[in-house]
């Protein structure tokens, strides 16, 4: 199957949070494009001012966030008693569905390299009970493919979970 390339973006220099530096690839203006991928913000700093005040408590509602990082520590707390540390090469990944609050507070690090992608939950499930799962550096799958490395991580939450039940 041959598709047409309708649109190509460039990211835009932001700072969103408590002042955190980053580049907003998919968002603001043209979020109807891509629905349901309402933001897509990648990160890439030595400097630890760049990113250091992170997002102080904060709610979502009616939506998933996944948050990968290649290099970095960021520590997470949430309304519903989770902690956690995303650190190199693993993936948090939440449910906000019905709402909930969390902080994500990035810790000062040689390199902080990353993405967050926020997905638009269907009408359905936007009142699902909200989740979060850490998935380690461990738990991710990798194929070798001679000039790079494929790390596979889960498509949704449940699967999530089965792999973090699974794991442990």
């Amino acid at each position: 199957m041959i598709r047409n390339v309708k649109k190509t973006v460039m990211g835009s220099r932001a700072v969103d949070g408590a002042g955190v530096r980053l580049v907003r690839v998919v968002g603001y203006k043209d979020v109807k494009d891509f629905d349901p991928f309402l933001m897509l913000d990648a990160f890439d700093s030595e400097n630890s001012e760049d990113y250091i005040k992170g997002f102080p408590w904060h709610p979502h509602r009616g939506i998933e966030t996944v948050t990968y990082l290649i290099k970095g520590n960021i520590e997470h707390g949430d309304s519903l008693g989770n902690k956690g540390s995303i650190l190199d090469g693993s993936c948090q990944w939440m449910t906000a569905g019905s709402g909930i609050m969390h902080q994500e507070m990035p810790k000062a690090s040689e390199r902080m390299l990353g993405t967050q992608l926020w997905l638009n939950m269907p009408a359905a499930n936007k009142m699902a009970e909200p989740k979060y799962c850490d998935i380690t550096n461990e738990m991710v799958p990798e194929i070798d493919e001679g000039n790079s490395i494929v790390r596979v991580f889960p498509v949704n939450t449940r699967e999530c979970q089965a792999l973090y039940t699974a794991i442990m």
